[in-house]
């Protein structure tokens, strides 16, 4: 059976993470005819073995999420894709939300995004995801954890993933749409690391000052520089 969707993830030395993204795509396929495609930057860790050993096909591209996930997207066929962070577990129900966008003959030209959850008890983490909710509803911006299930020939229409090395996913928002943009029904569990280690108001707040400098007309050159430092 053909595949329906093809789930692309990007991985620089994820191993810690990705075994548990993986499991939990694959326990899906049985319900959802779906492909799995990582494409890694370059990893020193066994994320390629992991990504082998789970039967995902394995796309290698230079460092940088927007041409890793370029190349993960180029490598299928399925007429669905789906763009996942290699540290973010899709919560219950979420081939039934899927499935449930793929049959919207509207969504053709549409994307839809998941829930932001984090996985902590921390009071922090869910203050942190009120913002992300705000920022989605009102100003038209989820962000690459949040997952993106778009038509392929919708992103081909796009142009695609374009190959910088920060604000790959605002850049390709922005070309979507705000009217163009659904929220689905599922949960994008996502890793509290970052969080943990740059701090729960560090980190969010370097992530605005960094879009509101992207706005600003400051390269992403520049801006990776300063959000990697």
């Amino acid at each position: 059976m053909s595949a329906t969707l093809d789930v692309v993830i990007s991985t620089l030395n994820a191993a810690t993470a990705l075994p548990r993204t993986l499991a939990v795509l694959r326990e899906s396929q049985s319900h959802l005819a779906s492909t799995i495609t990582v494409c890694d930057g370059g990893s020193g860790d066994d994320t390629a073995a992991i990504a082998k050993r789970h039967g995902a096909a394995l796309v290698t591209a230079p460092p940088g999420r927007g041409s890793q996930l370029a190349a993960g997207a180029a490598a299928g066929q399925a007429p669905w894709i789906l763009f996942l962070h290699a540290d973010t577990v899709l919560g219950e129900g979420w081939t039934e939300v899927v499935q449930g966008f793929f049959s919207a003959p509207a969504n053709s030209t549409r994307a839809g995004y998941f829930r932001l959850r984090f996985e902590s008890t921390d009071p922090r983490a869910r203050r942190v995801e009120r913002m992300v909710a705000w920022r989605c509803r009102l100003l038209g911006l989820p962000y690459g954890d949040q997952g993106l299930l778009m038509a392929r020939s919708f992103y081909r229409q796009l142009g695609g993933f374009r190959p910088l090395p920060l604000m790959e996913d605002v850049d390709l928002v922005r070309r979507i749409g705000r009217d163009n943009l659904v929220p689905l029904a599922a949960d994008a569990v996502t890793s509290p690391a970052r969080y943990q280690r740059d701090g729960w108001f560090a980190r969010p707040l370097r992530n605005l000052l960094c879009l509101a400098l992207y706005f600003a007309g400051v390269a992403p050159s520049t801006l990776a520089r300063f959000y990697h430092r």
